[in-house]
């Protein structure tokens, strides 16, 4: 049964099958960022976890992260780079499984299409380092209609 609803949750549009699908991460970037380690350096600085989002393009699990039931006045960061990237004012329950919110701090994210697995969709990555957040879609409440559906593993929150 979990097995099941895991699948279905990725099906909904924000996970990725990648991980089961075997395949690559999106857009591989050439890109250089503000903040940038070695494939070495990311892997001492990360969990597992973390790695395999931030840097991989991976998808956690839904429903699993504490961040998902996080209601507190507050600053969602890049758990990679810690630069701010959501507003606890934008974030809303969407019900997938993971924590999503309906507009990104200005100059925070940069989008762009993933088309693996045969899905075209936009990914989402901090503008400073680089990392995998998640992806974002048009079926998110007003005033934007996004909904920016994070990994939580790839945040860090910090309370004001």
């Amino acid at each position: 049964m979990l097995f099941a609803t895991v699948l279905l949750g990725a099906a909904a549009g924000c996970a990725s099958l990648r991980g089961l699908a075997g395949a690559d991460p999106p857009n591989k970037s050439t890109e250089v960022f503000a903040v940038t380690h070695t494939d070495a350096e990311w892997k001492k600085l990360l969990t597992p976890q973390q790695y395999n989002v931030l840097r991989d393009a991976g998808t956690e699990l839904p429903f699993s992260s504490p961040l998902n039931d996080e209601h507190r006045a507050g600053v969602f960061s890049c758990a990679g780079c810690a630069l701010d990237n959501f507003s606890s004012t934008t974030k809303f329950d969407s019900g997938t499984g993971w924590p999503s919110f309906f507009k990104a701090l200005d100059n925070a994210v940069l989008e762009r299409m993933d088309d693996s697995l045969g899905m075209s969709r936009t990914e989402v990555l901090c503008r400073q380092c680089g990392s995998h957040l998640g992806h974002v879609f048009d079926d998110g409440p007003r005033p934007t209609g996004l909904r920016y559906c994070m990994n939580g593993v790839a945040l860090s929150f910090r309370a004001t």
